[in-house]
């Protein structure tokens, strides 16, 4: 019989002011030490089943007692998910040009271990001591830039194909997902969200949505800020804490 999760948590995701449709997916399990965004992409409604497929499968995983098993249940996941999406594509498209995949970015919990996996520019953030860590790194062209070329950010940002993807689960034959494990402390506070919502907030308006001690506040804080601004794309958003 399992315990009672230590953690709280609460998700939301929004359309946003442009979009007709939602191509963004959450996994907000609490009891299980899951919790997931998903950021579908590609055109004819095949964003929103890859990120829906993706949420979905990593939800029927079993909750193993070892959690390095559980770490490597999710990557294989992942990596099944890639080769079924690709699958998908060339039997329902025919067409090379488009593609049928999302981001990921899990984060899996269990006593003082996290672990955070990922693929594309959906992020994780840690509040911790006052002070917001963003863990993941972006998977885009514009992060690519700024590492292999020395651009600075705002060049990378002003390149035409700032927002394209170097890695997505069904964007490639193989996919290279990373992962970063760390010790929790007490009155950490975890962020997962699309970049629908963080492209429109500064860090510290995320900040101080995270220092908020119940999740649900802080998850309408972000979306009240958020909203303000142009909101051209979904956001979605899952906040955990103890």
């Amino acid at each position: 019989m399992r315990v009672a999760s230590p953690w709280r948590s609460a998700a939301r995701t929004d359309p946003g002011k442009v979009r007709a449709r939602n191509e963004d997916a959450f996994l907000d399990c609490p009891q299980q030490g899951l919790w997931v965004v998903a950021d579908g992409m590609g055109g004819h409604q095949g964003g929103d089943i890859a990120s829906q497929l993706i949420v979905a499968s990593l939800a029927e995983l079993p909750v193993q007692d070892d959690f390095d098993e559980r770490l490597n249940g999710i990557r294989q996941c992942l990596h099944w998910l890639n080769r079924r999406l690709g699958q998908e594509l060339t039997v329902t498209a025919g067409r090379h040009d488009s593609i049928m995949g999302s981001t990921v970015v899990a984060l899996l919990l269990e006593g003082n271990r996290a672990a955070c996996i990922w693929a594309g520019d959906s992020r994780c953030y840690l509040w911790r001591g006052q002070r917001l860590y963003q863990l993941s790194k972006d998977h885009s062209l514009q992060q690519q830039l700024i590492d292999e070329q020395n651009m600075s950010i705002e060049d990378a940002r002003a390149h035409p194909s700032a927002h394209a993807l170097t890695r997505a689960v069904g964007a490639a034959e193989q996919l290279k997902l990373e992962v970063l494990e760390l010790e929790v402390y007490p009155g950490d506070a975890f962020l997962l969200c699309s970049d629908g919502l963080y492209q429109g907030l500064t860090s510290d308006a995320i900040g101080n949505a995270l220092s908020l001690a119940v999740p649900r506040v802080a998850l309408e804080r972000l979306f009240d800020a958020a909203l303000r601004g142009s909101a051209r794309d979904n956001l979605t958003a899952v906040v955990i804490r103890q």
